[in-house]
């Protein structure tokens, strides 16, 4: 009997399964500072630095699409929240990273106003709302922020 050579769709199916476990370096959510300019080589994205502050240091990428995300950088390299705003909302898996699950068990409740997502955690908030071509949103992290950084100033 001689061994049966696997199929196409076999080889297929394992590849994207042995990929899925590999991705980029991000810094999203609770990421480091140095992999943001990885974020802007695979969102295919403009960095730009508009922001250093005493507490923080913000970079903002202008995505293919219009969509800007902005991350912001405590002093200790720890991204401690982030931001978009634009016609399309960007992966969010990247940009909230590990803290993503939460945001699609959040997604997935019940609620009367099904264009926002909402996550009011003691260690977690997700703000995400908008309309077709108009969509803005923050995530952060309150045990992280800097203590001299209004909520006002994560958009």
């Amino acid at each position: 009997m001689t061994p049966s050579r696997p199929s196409t769709a076999w080889i297929a199916a394992l590849s994207l399964l042995c990929s899925i476990g590999v991705t980029p370096a991000w810094a999203a959510l609770g990421g480091t500072h140095a992999t943001i300019e990885a974020d802007a080589s695979s969102m295919r994205a403009m960095r730009h630095d508009t922001a250093a502050r005493a507490s923080y240091q913000m970079h903002e990428l202008t995505l293919a699409s219009g969509t800007v995300v902005r991350e912001f950088v405590a002093p200790s390299g720890t991204v401690f929240a982030v931001a978009w705003q634009g016609p399309f909302k960007p992966d969010l898996s990247r940009v909230l990273g590990s803290y993503f699950p939460r945001a699609v068990a959040a997604g997935q409740e019940r609620r009367a106003d099904h264009r926002r997502l909402m996550v009011h955690a003691p260690d977690l908030v997700i703000e995400s709302g908008g309309r077709m071509r108009a969509f803005a949103g923050r995530a952060y992290l309150p045990a992280l922020m800097p203590a001299d950084v209004a909520l006002g100033e994560i958009r």
